[in-house]
């Protein structure tokens, strides 16, 4: 069941989800998209891995995978003087990952805001997290977040969209996104393309 404090422990997976507050939205131009992406990618690679994301202009879903926690505390250390003690914490991951989405968050909204001289907050409360528990699951909400603009009625087909990892995924070219694991998820690339049709 999705929440706003369900903990974001290392090593599993979850869908990631906000809407605009109110009928706003927060993508009005492709460089609003490319702004959120290289912010996604600066505040949090190095913390978690991702699988799959659509942004849509009013909300947007991201498919992660926590890091192990050796790998977050290192990262973390890099940045931060940290003692032994303060690690051992309860929850330190899940604290450290949920504060850097907030500074993607926060980063985002202060950019939108300056650019459309607007004042308060951007997303609704604060972000959605549901675990993804078993394979079966991961591959539909995967399908399920490559759909939604098709679903949205702006494209008819996935490979439509520009603001989704479908077309990633698919590629050839670099990328930060846990393509194989992807593919070999549902098999092989031809039937990736036949459960997104």
């Amino acid at each position: 069941m999705a929440n706003t404090k369900t903990p974001l422990e290392s090593d599993k997976m979850f869908h990631i989800y906000n809407h605009a507050v109110g009928n706003d939205n927060f993508f009005n131009s492709d460089e609003n998209y490319s702004f959120f992406l290289l912010k996604l990618k600066e505040y949090l690679q190095n913390y978690i891995d991702i699988y799959a994301y659509c942004l849509m202009p009013n909300h947007f879903h991201i498919i992660i995978k926590v890091k192990r926690e050796e790998d977050v505390i290192n990262e973390y250390r890099k940045k931060k003087s940290i003692k032994e003690s303060r690690i051992k914490e309860l929850n330190f991951v899940p604290n450290v990952v949920s504060r850097q989405f907030g500074h993607l968050f926060n980063s985002y909204a202060q950019a939108y805001n300056k650019e459309n001289s607007r004042m308060g907050s951007l997303f609704t409360n604060r972000f959605k997290r549901e675990p993804i528990e078993d394979e079966v699951y991961l591959k539909t909400v995967i399908t399920y977040t490559h759909k939604n603009p098709v679903e949205a009625g702006f494209v008819k087909m996935a490979s439509e969209w520009k603001f989704s990892s479908y077309n990633s995924i698919i590629s050839k070219k670099e990328t930060l996104l846990k393509r194989s694991e992807v593919i070999n998820l549902f098999d092989d690339i031809e039937n990736f393309i036949y459960c997104h049709r």
